[in-house]
């Protein structure tokens, strides 16, 4: 089977190997800096004794699933901790293409663009369903497309890219459509903890069998290179769950567990809340340089990306690279994620973003 290399990869080698300065708005890494008792839990760590240095148990540290469990108002053995939550829906799809309940996986319309590349990975046939005009998952359009041959939804909310929240009314609506069709509902939550709108529901909230909820502490804790996440699956779905996760990875990284629960258990709410407000400024300031650029765009209610377009700037990979060269701003194309070639995404984890702004601004398009 052949694989397509993601485009992040191109962009950022391509902006890397301009000849001018390049303010990089293409991958969600934050520039922000994780909560003091990690890096404390590091220190701590780093004078252990030589078994701390060993394998974890494979489904992760038992501190750590229990702080998890407690947090989420979940059983601690249906918790795997995984190698951030890219693995964590790797699992979940796999673990819905297990059941022979059908090979269609049903994704929104923007997508992030690693989930149809999994799911073909799996073998799956991946689906994209548009979304509404605002971004918002459409339940009406999910429940057209969905099937018998329905194995899995797939949703993410704080949403990559376009920032819409899902409330409780569109989460229990999207379970009730999972249960209808004996399908997996996989609610990926990463961006949990950069609600603005205040609407955020986690797919736990609702008692079902059909769910499985990822997460990581990537961004929540601007750690995307610890690579800590993990799944919640119902009970009858995580053995072979902890099975498959254990051929692949033997196990998690444990210094990283370690300080990442020292971080969960020390790190008051004003840390994310700090987090919060700094991006909701540079979100107003962003988006006030596209209405001066006169773009069109998707206000976003969560995470931290900006989905735009240009009038007459269609969101190709040549015009990224034009915008790389010409106005020194580096973003994804649209058609990465999905049908929106006319559109492009910025990722606002940069400090120079009210500066990015104001070179789109200046740009003619």
């Amino acid at each position: 089977m052949d694989y397509d290399t993601p485009l992040f990869f191109h962009v950022m080698q391509y902006a890397a190997a301009a000849d001018r300065d390049v303010i990089d708005m293409v991958s969600g890494g934050p520039d922000w800096e994780p909560p003091e008792a990690l890096r404390d839990g590091l220190r701590e760590y780093a004078d252990a004794d030589a078994d701390a240095f060993q394998y974890p148990p494979s489904d992760g540290l038992r501190e750590l699933r229990e702080e998890i469990a407690a947090r989420r108002g979940v059983d601690v053995d249906r918790v795997v901790i995984t190698n951030g939550a890219g693995e964590a829906n790797y699992l979940a799809m796999a673990a819905a293409l297990e059941r022979d309940a059908g090979d269609e996986i049903l994704l929104t319309d923007p997508v992030y663009p690693y989930y149809p590349g999994k799911a073909r990975m799996l073998g799956a046939d991946p689906r994209l369903v548009p979304v509404a005009d605002d971004g918002g998952l459409d339940v009406a359009a999910m429940r057209e497309a969905a099937s018998p041959d329905t194995a899995a939804i797939l949703v993410n909310s704080p949403n990559n890219p376009t920032g819409a929240v899902y409330d409780a009314d569109t989460m229990g609506a999207i379970v009730d459509l999972a249960e209808a069709n004996d399908a997996l509902l996989i609610s990926d939550e990463v961006y949990d903890h950069y609600d603005f709108s205040g609407r955020f529901e986690s797919a736990l909230a609702v008692d079902s069998d059909h769910t499985v909820v990822t997460n990581s502490f990537s961004k929540s804790m601007a750690i995307t290179g610890f690579r800590v996440g993990y799944a919640v699956f119902p009970p009858h779905l995580v053995e072979a769950a902890r099975t498959r996760h254990m051929l692949v990875n033997v196990t998690g990284a444990r210094p990283s567990q370690v300080a990442v629960l020292r971080a969960l258990r020390e790190t008051g709410p004003g840390y994310y809340e700090a987090s919060r407000d700094l991006l909701r400024k540079r979100v107003d300031a962003f988006t006030d340089a596209l209405d001066a650029a006169g773009a069109e765009y998707i206000v976003p209610d969560g995470a931290f990306y900006v989905f735009a377009r240009f009038e007459g700037f269609p969101g190709t990979l040549e015009n990224v690279e034009r915008l790389v060269d010409e106005a020194g701003v580096a973003c994804m194309p649209g058609d990465t994620f999905g049908t929106y070639d006319e559109w492009v995404r910025f990722a606002l984890v940069t400090p120079r973003a009210e500066e990015a702004a104001r070179r789109l601004a200046d740009y003619e398009f």
